[in-house]
């Protein structure tokens, strides 16, 4: 029987969430939004980053009458082969962000279906389900598939004509399926809000904690190290 891992939780550097989201999460990018980043390390060794996010959707505050500094987005959940649960490791990295930011009211995050996913580790964790969401999609771009925000970001515009014909002859939208919409309140009348709209979760998986195995990432502090770089 494996002992318990010495883990450890703390601001990472920008460099050091990216090698997370390249190596070990299926999106392999990071947000084009202002982000919060905790690096995760079990016995010294960097096993990954959970990443927020800020203005992702500009509408979504509005949802819940928030101001856009009152909600944020868990994004990404970037970790390599571990030791701890991942609802443990998720739980600190939220608590470490109430107390840095106490400003923040509300977390939203999705799963995606596309890729398997349907909540288990916000479900074990408690969160709020609340439905499926249609997000703004994907575009094929140069042969890679992109998210139109990130599109948005780089040219002003996701425009498939635009794009057409000043980027990629070959662009075009890319159908996806709805996320599993998820919340979670850092306050007792938020909570008392979203609790209104809670829906039974959708079918879990038969593992509450089961992640992709992946190659080790060297040693490193919060600061990025020639290892986090390689």
């Amino acid at each position: 029987m494996n002992s318990p891992a010495e883990l450890k939780l703390d601001w990472c550097s920008h460099d050091a969430a990216w090698y997370a989201v390249k190596h070990w999460h299926y999106s392999h990018s990071l947000p084009s939004s202002k982000t919060a980043r905790l690096g995760v390390w079990e016995h010294g060794r960097f096993v990954g980053s959970i990443i927020f996010a800020w203005g992702a959707n500009l509408r979504l505050p509005g949802e819940f009458g928030l101001k856009m500094t009152e909600c944020v987005e868990l994004c990404r959940v970037a970790l390599a082969k571990h030791q701890t649960p991942v609802s443990r490791i998720v739980t600190i990295a939220v608590k470490m962000l109430k107390r840095a930011m106490p400003g923040i009211r509300l977390i939203v995050s999705y799963a995606d279906p596309e890729h398997g996913h349907v909540g288990k580790i916000y479900q074990a964790m408690g969160w709020i389900y609340v439905g499926e969401s249609m997000g703004p999609g994907g575009m094929m771009l140069k042969g890679k598939p992109t998210h139109r925000r990130t599109i948005n970001s780089k040219y002003g515009t996701s425009s498939v004509a635009w794009l057409q014909q000043h980027v990629d002859c070959h662009a075009y939208i890319i159908r996806t399926l709805p996320k599993h919409k998820y919340l979670f309140a850092l306050d007792a009348e938020m909570k008392r809000v979203i609790e209104k709209l809670r829906k039974p979760y959708p079918k879990r998986a038969a593992s509450v904690d089961r992640d992709t195995p992946a190659s080790q990432a060297g040693e490193g502090g919060a600061r990025p190290t020639a290892a986090l770089q390689a």
